[in-house]
């Protein structure tokens, strides 16, 4: 059987390696985007002196306002429990537009850009630098991104069949990297025990990712986890500034404050609020709020820990691709995960050579 799984691990990693080491490395290096972001960017996302009490987010509404051009309006404010970091306001257009102002000053520090190495990582690790083509033609990208990944999985699984050790001290010596013993040895350890060390968080890493890839696997995983899989509805316009009245932004933000003792953040925008913890497990988990846009008056509350799993597991589905649902821990795991998993098929490749090289010199002794 171990022969079949190792023909079925050459074919499979063989053309699709190169595409594989792509998508890792390139995940890998989003993963400390954010706080890469805020060390090169310090002077965006925080103030520079905290100062008295915070200004009204009616009033910091206004200043954005005063800057943005015609067609563009403020669609909500996120407000951290950390004082030092600004405010960020979400605008209408382009999607997900945003700028941050200091909260003390009124002073608009800046709009959000995604810095262009960050944007190329996505792009490469997403679509290998394809994208969408307006008349609804094949997304090549993406197509190569998820039958890689799914021919990934595979290659992980027959990994474990071929690994498999059959003692204790076969397990034992399957599980080292020994430096000392050539360079050979060496790159033959690090693929092998290597891959075992890593194997589960990339297997999750996989396995999450093709949610994004295909409609008829992400299907069939919400359906094991028992939930049906919501269709896109597509992007719809935000509403123009004349629809939304900023006035009882402040009212609401109080209340959820007084309500929501150790929150991470708040978030206000036309009609609706949401709340979200510092906590482990998914990190997109919020409760959510309704309220009267006319007067404040909260209308309506959804808290997360009574959310049924269909409002669950999307976020849940990030938190593990990412690596964040374990705070810093599991993210600095899933990026040597993803280091890892990358250089798989590169030492794959060089055994490979090796092992031909080997039949090559021996053939003609034959």
């Amino acid at each position: 059987m171990k022969k079949a799984f190792r023909k079925i691990h050459l074919w499979l990693s063989v053309p699709f390696g190169l595409i594989i080491t792509v998508i890792c490395f390139s995940g890998a290096a989003l993963v400390f985007e954010d706080e890469v972001m805020e060390l090169c960017r310090r002077d965006l996302y925080y103030v520079e002196k905290v100062s008295g009490a915070p200004l009204p987010v009616e009033y910091l509404i206004e200043k954005v306002s005063e800057t943005l051009p015609d067609g563009v309006a403020v669609t909500g404010i996120s407000i951290s429990s950390d004082a030092e970091r600004a405010c960020r306001v979400s605008l209408s257009k382009p999607r997900r537009a945003s700028v941050y102002v200091d909260q003390y000053t009124g002073e608009v520090k800046g709009r959000y850009e995604r810095a262009p190495f960050f944007l190329t990582m996505f792009r490469l690790h997403r679509w290998l630098l394809d994208s969408m083509k307006p008349d609804g033609g094949i997304f090549w990208g993406k197509m190569v991104v998820g039958v890689s990944t799914l021919m990934f999985v595979f290659v992980l699984v027959s990994g474990i069949v071929i690994w498999w050790p059959r003692t204790k001290k076969a397990l034992k010596n399957s599980l080292k990297i020994v430096a000392d013993k050539g360079r050979l040895r060496f790159w033959h350890d690090l693929h092998v025990a290597g891959g075992m060390y890593v194997l589960i968080l990339l297997l999750a890493m996989a396995l999450t990712g093709l949610t994004w890839s295909f409609p008829w696997y992400r299907a069939g995983f919400y359906k094991v986890f028992g939930v049906e899989a919501k269709q896109g509805t597509g992007h719809h316009d935000a509403p123009q500034a004349a629809a939304i009245s900023y006035v009882c932004w402040q009212q609401v933000y109080e209340e959820l404050k007084e309500r929501n003792d150790g929150y991470k953040q708040i978030t206000v925008s036309n009609g609706s609020a949401t709340v979200s913890f510092e906590r482990f497990g998914n990190q997109r988990a919020s409760d959510r709020y309704t309220f009267n846009p006319s007067n404040g008056e909260i209308t309506g509350t959804a808290l997360y820990k009574d959310a049924n799993a269909s409002g669950k597991i999307r976020g849940w589905i990030y938190s593990v691709h990412v690596g964040s649902w374990g705070g810093m821990f599991t993210r600095v795991l899933t990026f040597i995960a993803a280091l890892l998993g990358g250089t798989l098929p590169l030492t794959g490749y060089y055994l490979w050579i090796r092992r031909i090289g080997r039949k090559a010199k021996a053939a003609p002794n034959r």
